[in-house]
């Protein structure tokens, strides 16, 4: 059996994709806070390192109440 392919994304496509500038998508693999992968002379990311992300910001529910007090 054949492995799956991995699917790469382009860095601007990730940057589009989670709604940031391509800047701060450097900052967040220079942080490590997101897998990068250099491929020749440009920078790669794994979709599903991009989805396993996202999920990374998911707020959990009871955790904003200071931004909406009771008066």
């Amino acid at each position: 059996m054949a492995p799956t392919p991995i699917e790469w994304m382009k860095s601007g496509e990730a940057a589009d994709y989670l709604g940031i500038t391509t800047r701060t998508l450097y900052k967040f693999i220079d942080e490590g806070k997101l897998p990068g992968y250099r491929v020749g002379r440009v920078i790669r990311l794994k979709a599903s390192d991009v989805e396993a992300f996202v999920e990374t910001l998911r707020i959990e529910p009871g955790t904003l109440e200071h931004l909406h007090p009771e008066v």
